[in-house]
């Protein structure tokens, strides 16, 4: 009985969050209405505030149940594959999360109360929050990776590193950030996939991009 019970409360939380990320999504967070919340979830207000106690809250709990874009980057990856391979497993998961997102509806609607946000920072600082600290991490498993490739020989030894990291970074969110701004008719995976390989063409060859780049200008 108690295990039935369980599973009740955790049904209705579901049905919470699922109905709280659509009605978020078309009315932001700040003017969203929790009574359309509770209807849609079909709940009375009194349960859902038994669950949660404010729009704050259920959008912590909506970003607490799924990854955040990055949040997964080249975990999955084993030490050998990273040795044998670094630019590659860094592209195969980059690739795979853009095919992720594309294919996930929850995941665009949330990224895109995220990431393109139309309402007050208090709002939604708690998820802003989080995306600072996953940028911080992506950036190091990133440089990680970057260091790695350049030790095996996939990237030239006097490549600016910080300068590649940061560059390499912007330019996938960006691709993502456009695409959630777009009407969609593009592929996110085609898309990343030729992004990021255009990026690593930049990175292996650009002159601007070796530590060394004042003196390649003025050879220039």
């Amino acid at each position: 009985m108690a295990k039935y019970r369980e599973e009740q409360i955790l049904n209705t939380r579901e049905r919470i969050l699922d109905a709280a990320i659509r009605v978020f999504h078309e009315s932001g967070v700040t003017h969203a209405s929790l009574t359309a919340v509770a209807e849609l979830a079909g709940v009375t207000r009194d349960s859902l505030h038994s669950h949660f106690r404010d729009r704050v809250g259920l959008l912590k709990a909506l970003t607490e149940r799924m990854r955040l874009p990055g949040e997964d980057l080249c975990t999955a990856a084993g030490d050998d594959e990273l040795k044998r391979d670094p630019l590659g497993t860094l592209r195969t998961r980059w690739i795979w999360l853009f095919d992720e997102i594309a294919c996930n509806d929850e995941w665009q609607r949330l990224l895109e109360i995220i990431f393109l946000p139309c309402d007050p920072i208090s709002e939604v600082c708690e998820s802003t929050h989080r995306i600072k600290q996953g940028r911080t991490e992506r950036l190091e498993r990133m440089g990680e990776l970057l260091e790695i490739a350049l030790s095996v020989g996939q990237l030239p030894a006097d490549l600016d590193l910080k300068l590649a990291q940061q560059m390499l970074h912007g330019g996938l969110f960006g691709v993502l950030e456009d695409w959630l701004l777009s009407p969609r008719f593009v592929d996110l995976g085609d898309l990343g996939e030729h992004y990021f390989d255009a990026l690593l063409d930049m990175i292996r060859f650009s002159p601007e991009l070796r530590l060394n780049r004042q003196q390649a200008r003025t050879l220039h």
